[in-house]
């Protein structure tokens, strides 16, 4: 099956014709597929709203020993979620996946690991809910509070990372929200044993169990039901790739925040140590390629390509990347020619773009033009250029002499992340326990009336 952000013209033929005809049968047999869709979605997000008023006024004690919970039975029952990996992972190979989502579908014992490790340090944190944000005793006596408060019902969707199910759930209920979760089909068995173990730790602390829920009909048509649940979910957050925000751009009427395209840089500058310089570029390629992370473009001054291009060309080449490079990189290395469709990719693989500029400001337009607001890095030993780059590179993480890989909430010290945001409203950049709080006004009187 087509991963669900994918639109009914890219399912396969058969799937095409049998999700065509059951909209068809909905709609000419008095809704009886479509009401049935419905109501089932309209059913979990009644019972998310539901637990998003208990988690809402849960203490932080109850909230941390849930999460302690659930990361026991994760390591505890990490055979059993390992078999449904295996068998998801088994499926994905015969259908043809690529490596680079097979990777991401994966399991091992060391990310499960991770994943208990994730929730216990989100119960490690501060609790966010309740924080005085700010306040101001008015003229008249008032006094005005701004305190923060969790959104309540946060719905993710995503494809193909088991470990979303987890990071999610996790972060929701420790910023007293309410996690509805939306996997992709080719992690479905994957999801449900995660899931089905968080609700266990959560039910085992007296919370209720719906705090985290699992959408397990993964066809089309109840992804968008998913993305249209307006009287349930209060913020929804997908993360996957150009076919899943398309389809969220469509169709979603709850707000949304967009985990958005990975088409991150590293500029190499005429003040670089280039050796420093070799092994941030080759980290931030090979370390994991298939991740939002990774670099995708590499952009060096000409003043340091001759000496710096062939070194990271047959660095790269040696760890298997494919470059393609404009006519500057191309006379220094043996590449491929670059197009700007080829600048303007998320490769998510062992490729990579080489562009050759004459000065700072062109590498600042070249980042600019092509980035996708995700991560840009620069690697320089000159503070202004280093402070020029920070200002003017327009995207949500700047970083200064080190790997992109750094973007990620838990090397953050946010514990697990719930992704990581490319827009500026409201979030921006990694997601953490905050950025999953919005605020209200408590205003305190002592019979103030208008006058």
């Amino acid at each position: 099956m087509a991963p669900y952000g994918s639109s009914l013209r890219t399912l396969p033929r058969r799937q095409v014709h049998r999700s065509r005809r059951e909209l068809g049968d909905g709609l000419n047999q008095s809704g009886r597929t479509l009401a049935r869709m419905s109501t089932e979605v309209q059913d979990l997000g009644r019972r998310a709203r539901d637990a998003s008023r208990v988690l809402a006024t849960a203490s932080t004690a109850v909230k941390d020993d849930a999460l302690l919970a659930a990361a026991d039975l994760l390591a505890d029952r990490s055979s059993e979620l390992l078999d449904a990996n295996t068998a998801d992972v088994e499926t994905a190979q015969a259908g043809g996946m690529e490596p680079a989502p097979l990777d991401r579908l994966r399991l091992t014992g060391a990310r499960i690991e991770a994943m208990a490790t994730g929730l216990r340090q989100v119960a490690g944190l501060a609790d966010p809910v309740g924080e005085v944000l700010d306040g101001n005793r008015r003229p008249n006596g008032l006094e005005i509070q701004r305190v923060r408060v969790p959104l309540g019902v946060v719905a993710v969707i995503y494809e193909n990372r088991p470990n979303v199910t987890s990071d999610a759930a996790g972060i929701c209920l420790k910023a007293g929200n309410a996690a509805l979760l939306r996997g992709s089909s080719t992690a479905l068995r994957s999801n449900q044993a995660i899931a089905a173990m968080l609700r266990d730790g959560v039910a085992k602390a007296g919370l209720p169990a719906d705090a985290v829920l699992l959408v397990e009909d993964t066809s089309h048509e109840t992804a968008v039901e998913f993305m249209q649940l307006e009287d349930y979910v209060d913020c929804l957050i997908p993360r996957g790739g150009p076919s899943l925000i398309r389809s969220i751009r469509e169709n979603a009427t709850v707000p949304v925040i967009i985990d958005g395209d990975g088409n991150c840089h590293v500029y190499v500058d005429a003040a670089a140590d280039l050796d420093e310089a070799l092994d941030i570029v080759v980290n931030s390629k090979t370390n994991r390629p298939g991740v939002c992370n990774a670099a995708e473009s590499l952009v060096i001054h000409e003043s340091v390509a001759d000496v710096f291009v062939p070194r990271i060309g047959q660095a790269l080449a040696d760890a298997g990347v494919e470059l393609l490079g404009d006519d500057g990189a191309r006379a220094r290395f043996a590449m491929g020619v670059a197009t700007d469709d080829d600048y303007a990719t998320e490769f998510l693989a062992l490729k990579m773009t080489v562009a050759v500029v004459p000065s700072l400001d062109a590498a600042i337009a070249h980042v600019n033009r092509f980035g996708s607001g995700h991560t840009e890095a620069i690697v320089t030993r000159d503070l202004d250029t280093a402070r020029k780059f920070t200002r003017e590179a327009d995207a949500a993480v700047i970083i200064v002499n080190a790997s992109t890989r750094f973007t990620d909430g838990e090397r953050f010290g946010f514990g697990a992340e719930i992704g990581i945001s490319t827009q500026k409203l409201h979030a921006r950049g990694p997601m953490g326990l905050r950025e999953l709080t919005t605020y209200k006004y408590l205003v305190w009187g002592d019979g103030h009336v208008v006058s």
